[in-house]
């Protein structure tokens, strides 16, 4: 891998304005969802739709993101990362456009299968760019990267709610006709301030996949433990940002509009700050690491597990809820180190993307669950979410073992 400061042309500034380009493209990804976020129960009513319906807004596009990634990792090690990303964030945009149409048309079928639409487009989005973090960084700044990219993940999560809840002021569709303007100015980083190094790592479809199955023999054990640990962070994040949106806006609360989205946005700060300052911290250092994911786990199941007893008390359960999500930020940007490091270049692509993958599941089955589980019991939510979370842990505590140092 080649120094940063010496491609770029600009040194400490070039490299922030790499930075920031590869860090717009999990933002827009980001806005896909949780901007809808607030939204949701106007869509309902809207449409005339069931909850259960409206949920599906969020997860049909998870869901085809989820199934779509592993093709697309494929193809970004064998084509380029930059190959991937562009045509992804321009069909995106459009998609954007026609999901539009579908609610000013008020089509809840136009808006699904342009969602469905969307949700492909976006697994040539934030997969292929933690894969180009890999091509592009190595040593520390890999893993300041990485932190970067989770961060802004969850800076994209904060403002999402807000200016979602902001464009609602105007129609409750207009963060459809928003997504063109924000992957347009990803398009013009990518494109602009982003020089991918020369891609030589093609390979016929049979070796390539021999290699992969040879990375899950050999380190299947961690590598699928920490897709699960993955999964279940953005599981949980997710579906809870889903139980608050219609919890809030409800008795006793009845908070509605802006203010909800400011609410909303409060445990997605916990994890940016959190994200962004362990991305920075862990280096490569293998026993930190380990100790973070292990932290963040136990803070999740802790947390989750307290907010049983304080369902009514808003003030504390927003704080649990905050909680959860800086044990969230301990835990992602550590995996997302590990799962790079574990590969070669030339398989990165669809190592990320499988581990993408996972974590789309994740947010594809959160809002549906969470949904029907708010419908038999809030408790029930709280009680399969923290023991969720100690399983994992006890998984991770014992699978998960990297060396002092990662590659």
């Amino acid at each position: 891998m080649t120094d940063m400061t010496s491609r770029s042309g600009g040194g400490a500034k070039g490299r922030i304005l790499e930075f920031a380009a590869i860090a717009s493209i999990p933002m827009v990804l980001v806005f896909g969802n949780s901007m809808l976020v607030p939204v949701l129960p106007e869509l309902q009513n809207a449409l005339g739709i069931t909850k259960f319906q409206s949920s599906l807004v969020i997860s049909i596009f998870s869901l085809a993101a989820g199934l779509f990634i592993p093709i697309i990792g494929y193809l970004s090690d064998q084509l380029g990362r930059k190959a991937i990303i562009i045509p992804a964030l321009i069909i995106y945009g459009a998609a954007g456009v026609l999901a539009g149409m579908g609610a000013i048309w008020q089509s809840y079928t136009v808006i699904i299968i342009s969602r469905a639409i969307q949700g492909m487009a976006a697994a040539g989005t934030a997969p292929i760019a933690m894969a180009l973090v890999g091509d592009l960084y190595d040593g520390a700044t890999e893993s300041k990267a990485l932190g970067l990219t989770e961060a802004s993940n969850g800076a994209g999560k904060v403002l999402s709610p807000i200016i979602g809840s902001l464009l609602a002021l105007i129609v409750w569709y207009a963060s459809f006709f928003a997504f063109p303007v924000f992957c347009a100015l990803s398009l013009a980083a990518v494109l602009f301030l982003i020089k991918e190094p020369k891609h030589d790592h093609k390979q016929k479809l049979g070796v390539y996949l021999q290699k992969v199955g040879s990375l899950f023999k050999e380190k299947g054990r961690w590598l699928i433990a920490s897709f699960f640990a993955g999964s279940l962070g953005l599981f949980i994040l997710f579906g809870v940002l889903f139980y608050l949106s219609n919890i809030l806006e409800v008795d006793p609360y009845r908070i509605e509009g802006v203010k909800k989205g400011l609410i909303l946005a409060i445990p997605l700060l916990g994890m940016v700050i959190t994200s962004y300052t362990t991305g920075s911290l862990i280096k490569k250092n293998g026993k930190l690491i380990r100790l973070l994911i292990n932290l963040g786990l136990l803070t999740m199941t802790v947390a989750l597990a307290s907010a049983i007893f304080f369902l009514q008390n808003l003030y504390v359960f927003i704080g649990l809820l905050t909680l959860s999500s800086i044990g969230t930020g301990l835990l992602l940007p550590c995996l997302n180190t590990m799962i790079t490091g574990a590969v070669d270049k030339s398989e990165r692509g669809m190592i990320t993307s499988l581990y993408n993958c996972l974590r789309f599941l994740g947010v594809a089955f959160g809002p549906p669950l969470f949904g029907w589980m708010m419908d038999q019991s809030h408790r029930l939510v709280f009680i399969s979410v923290s023991s969720l979370s100690l399983v994992t842990l006890a998984l991770v505590f014992f699978l998960i073992k990297p060396p002092a140092q990662i590659q």
